[in-house]
């Protein structure tokens, strides 16, 4: 592409063409076969040696086309798509670390990810420390000389707190650690590995394939790591499967429309539960009163920052039960990312298994509800959320 074009549109041009393959399609054509022929033992070798396709779980155009538009997206060599989020997150953690090793990870994180690290990774002797990454001062004090790989998300889900990138990846680097971000809040409005992370993550489930049909995640990076990280994916057998990956990009070729209006719906909704006095807090990087204002100003100079927020109620279950059932758009359902307005309870759906303590030291009441944005008309979401609030008032 010429330099110089938006990266949305980009993005439209971006995944189309096959490694290999002598094709122009108008749309990604989609390969569901688990294996490509061959026909003699020169080109079984010649195949192999240049890692060409072979085998599903090897390989796949789908995956690749796809791998081409999230690398252009997030700025980075090479990335791999795997089944999931999760399974791109895990992947990556299994290959980078080694016994002995500790991570130092945000406190305000997804559920699945603390119960990664604190289930699963310390059966292979990797341990976590976790500290609020807001006090750079307290993630300072925290590293230890076992510490390999700094990790946090850009916008902490479900609180909506931000990390620092820049600091963090400034201090990680200075002790000879890495720093991984997850960006599945953050899609077009910040680009982790522009700085100073090492990898990123996303969770393709989320905005970027925007339709709710489909389930993927990729890690992005330098093309050695990530080639490292795509061999112990597919022992893992975790890598994308074709279907998915190319729903994916389907869905991608539409981001920048679906995910600006997503991002300007969050704006406002916000700023419509904040004014209004039956709402205890709102957290959303747009309002005044968010702590972190001048960080969000320059990781998001063009006030557009993330299509999450969270907003908190009285602790009344049948008060918040009132709310949900009022609501004729948004939804509860336990993702996010989709065309649709849709509401989870993080204290049911996403950190069950957090400790109450811990959950509230994080800012996650029994009354907080966590809101990802769809593209309805923006008055249409406000009204249905207010009318849901007179209902219970």
């Amino acid at each position: 592409m010429e330099k110089g074009f938006a990266l949305e549109s980009e993005l439209l041009y971006t995944g189309h063409q096959v490694e290999g393959m002598d094709l122009k399609p108008e749309a990604p054509p989609l390969f569901l076969t688990t294996a490509f022929t061959m026909d003699s033992f020169d080109e079984v070798r010649a195949v192999y040696a240049q890692g060409g396709y072979t085998y599903v779980r090897t390989n796949n155009p789908n995956r690749e086309m796809l791998a081409e538009s999230v690398s252009l997206l997030e700025g980075g060599e090479r990335s791999h798509i795997c089944a999931s989020g999760m399974g791109a997150i895990a992947s990556a953690l299994y290959t980078l670390l080694d016994p002995g090793d500790r991570i130092l990870c945000n406190r305000s994180c997804y559920g699945e990810t603390y119960e990664l690290m604190t289930l699963l990774l310390p059966r292979m002797g990797i341990e976590t420390d976790f500290v609020d990454f807001r006090d750079l001062d307290a993630v300072e004090a925290a590293i230890t000389p076992a510490t390999a790989l700094f990790y946090t998300e850009v916008f902490s889900n479900p609180t909506v707190a931000m990390a620092d990138i820049e600091a963090l990846g400034e201090m990680a680097h200075r002790h000879g650690a890495m720093l991984m971000v997850d960006n599945t809040f953050s899609p077009l409005s910040v680009r982790p590995l522009q700085r100073g992370a090492d990898l990123v993550a996303n969770s393709l489930t989320k905005f970027l394939n925007g339709h709710s049909d489909a389930m993927g995640g990729a890690v992005t990076g330098r093309a050695e790591m990530i080639g490292e990280i795509a061999k112990v994916s597919m022992l893992l057998g975790n890598p994308g499967d074709p279907f998915s990956s190319w729903l994916i990009q389907r869905g991608m070729q539409t981001a920048g429309l679906r995910i600006r209006r997503q991002l300007e719906n969050a704006n406002r909704l916000a700023a419509a539960l904040a004014a209004d006095p039956r709402v205890e807090r709102v957290n959303h990087p747009s309002l005044p009163d968010y702590p972190q204002r001048a960080l969000a100003g320059r990781l998001c100079p063009d006030g557009l920052y993330t299509p999450m927020l969270s907003f908190i109620l009285p602790e009344d279950p049948a008060l918040l039960d009132r709310f949900l059932r009022g609501l004729r758009l948004g939804k509860y359902a336990p993702t996010l990312g989709g065309i649709r307005t849709t509401l989870s309870h993080p204290v049911t759906s996403s950190h069950p298994h957090v400790p109450d303590p811990l959950r509230r030291e994080m800012g996650i009441t029994p009354g907080m509800f966590r809101v990802s944005c769809g593209i309805e008309e923006p008055e249409d979401l406000i009204r249905d959320f207010l009318g849901a609030l007179d209902g219970i008032c």
